[in-house]
Protein backbone atom coordinates (compact mmCIF):
# COMPACT_ATOMS: atom_id res chain seq x y z
CA UNK A 1 0.00 0.00 0.00
CA UNK A 2 1.29 3.62 -1.16
CA UNK A 3 1.76 6.31 1.48
CA UNK A 4 -0.69 8.13 -0.27
CA UNK A 5 -3.51 4.99 0.58
CA UNK A 6 -2.40 4.89 4.14
CA UNK A 7 -2.54 8.36 4.95
CA UNK A 8 -6.19 8.32 3.39
CA UNK A 9 -7.37 5.35 5.27
CA UNK A 10 -5.84 6.83 8.55
CA UNK A 11 -7.61 10.53 7.36
CA UNK A 12 -10.54 8.23 7.38
CA UNK A 13 -10.66 6.73 10.54
CA UNK A 14 -9.11 9.54 12.59
CA UNK A 15 -11.76 11.95 10.98
CA UNK A 16 -14.57 9.38 10.71
CA UNK A 17 -14.95 10.78 7.00
CA UNK A 18 -16.31 7.67 5.73
CA UNK A 19 -17.26 7.33 2.48
CA UNK A 20 -15.84 11.08 1.93
CA UNK A 21 -12.53 9.68 2.08
CA UNK A 22 -12.52 7.93 -1.09
CA UNK A 23 -12.70 11.88 -2.90
CA UNK A 24 -9.31 12.68 -1.20
CA UNK A 25 -6.75 13.67 -3.90
CA UNK A 26 -3.08 14.64 -3.33
CA UNK A 27 -4.00 18.02 -3.72
CA UNK A 28 -7.04 17.93 -1.22
CA UNK A 29 -6.27 20.82 1.40
CA UNK A 30 -6.42 19.68 4.56
CA UNK A 31 -6.08 22.63 7.22
CA UNK A 32 -8.81 24.43 6.39
CA UNK A 33 -10.80 22.10 3.79
CA UNK A 34 -11.77 19.30 6.47
CA UNK A 35 -14.16 21.00 8.86
CA UNK A 36 -12.95 17.76 11.33
CA UNK A 37 -9.54 18.50 10.73
CA UNK A 38 -8.64 21.16 13.45
CA UNK A 39 -5.54 20.79 16.22
CA UNK A 40 -7.35 17.92 18.04
CA UNK A 41 -7.00 16.04 14.71
CA UNK A 42 -3.62 16.99 14.37
CA UNK A 43 -2.34 15.28 17.60
CA UNK A 44 -4.99 12.33 16.94
CA UNK A 45 -3.53 11.88 13.43
CA UNK A 46 0.33 11.98 14.50
CA UNK A 47 -0.44 9.46 17.35
CA UNK A 48 -2.31 7.17 14.84
CA UNK A 49 0.48 7.36 11.92
CA UNK A 50 3.29 6.44 14.30
CA UNK A 51 0.58 3.94 15.89
CA UNK A 52 -0.59 2.11 12.58
CA UNK A 53 3.43 2.18 10.83
CA UNK A 54 5.50 2.27 13.15
CA UNK A 55 7.47 5.59 13.10
CA UNK A 56 8.47 8.60 15.19
CA UNK A 57 7.67 11.84 14.55
CA UNK A 58 9.11 14.42 16.60
CA UNK A 59 7.50 17.62 17.45
CA UNK A 60 10.06 20.23 15.22
CA UNK A 61 9.14 17.80 12.10
CA UNK A 62 5.82 19.16 12.20
CA UNK A 63 4.82 22.17 10.65
CA UNK A 64 1.81 23.60 8.15
CA UNK A 65 3.27 22.47 5.37
CA UNK A 66 3.01 18.89 5.93
CA UNK A 67 -0.59 19.39 7.16
CA UNK A 68 -1.38 21.63 3.37
CA UNK A 69 -2.76 18.68 1.24
CA UNK A 70 -3.11 15.10 1.75
CA UNK A 71 -0.14 14.67 -0.72
CA UNK A 72 2.26 16.52 1.40
CA UNK A 73 1.06 14.66 4.31
CA UNK A 74 1.72 11.54 2.59
CA UNK A 75 4.95 13.00 1.36
CA UNK A 76 5.83 13.57 4.64
CA UNK A 77 5.07 9.97 5.55
CA UNK A 78 6.65 8.37 2.56
CA UNK A 79 10.31 10.29 3.95
CA UNK A 80 9.57 8.53 7.22
CA UNK A 81 8.63 4.74 6.21
CA UNK A 82 12.04 5.24 3.94
CA UNK A 83 14.03 6.41 6.80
Amino acid sequence: MSAFDQVVAILRDTLQLGARAENLRPESPLLGGIPEFDSMAVVTLVTMIEDRLGVTIDDDELSAEVFATVGSLADFVGRKLDS
